[in-house]
């Protein structure tokens, strides 16, 4: 009768209350987190053992899982700030990133705009030497008219006062033939 007045007592006590595997199982951790929380709540004196399981109390229960409530949210405030300064960080290097390009492309187009006033100076030294060069060639070309029509005028006095156009002068070679050995 002993053994079945302990076994009445067991069951009694764990339908009043629930094991550390069942409220483990409903809060979806591991039956030793369930005891390191019983354990700093300070609860392991006030449980009531049945056999080899301890029967927790619904006040015990409560006081258990408000406390694995208020570790996940304590957890996921962590999780939150430490994701947000990531971001921060991920921002900060963007920015920094973002800010050693800009300083680049601002010292390329410095060069760059060096080089279009180097450019700009030789086009300008060439259009005033290509101003020249038609200067020179449009005086050319007037010089040349004009000693054509010179030229025209002359003969037209010759034809006109009779004289024969100078006839071209001999060259002392033109009548005989050249031989190769004579060159």
């Amino acid at each position: 009768m002993v053994d079945l007045f302990q076994v009445n007592c067991e069951e009694i006590a764990l339908e009043q209350g629930k094991t550390i595997k069942e409220i483990a199982e409903e809060l979806g951790v591991s039956k030793t987190a369930v005891r390191k929380q019983i354990a700093n709540l300070g609860l392991q004196t006030s449980l009531r053992k049945s056999g080899n399981q301890f029967a927790i109390e619904k006040e015990q229960e409560t006081l258990i899982k408000s406390a694995f409530s208020q570790k996940q949210s304590q957890t996921k405030i962590a999780n939150q700030v430490s994701d947000f300064a990531n971001q921060v960080s991920d921002f900060a290097n963007q920015s920094e990133t973002s800010l050693r390009l800009v300083s680049m492309l601002q010292h390329e187009l410095e060069i760059k705009n060096r080089e279009l006033e180097i450019k700009n100076k030789q086009i300008e030294e060439l259009n005033a030497r290509l101003a020249e060069v038609t200067s020179a060639l449009t005086t050319a070309q007037q010089t040349a008219q004009a000693a054509q029509a010179l030229h025209a005028g002359m003969i037209q006095q010759q034809l006109k006062s009779g004289e024969a156009a100078p006839a071209e002068p001999e060259t002392p070679d033109k009548g005989k033939r050249k031989r190769w050995w004579k060159w």
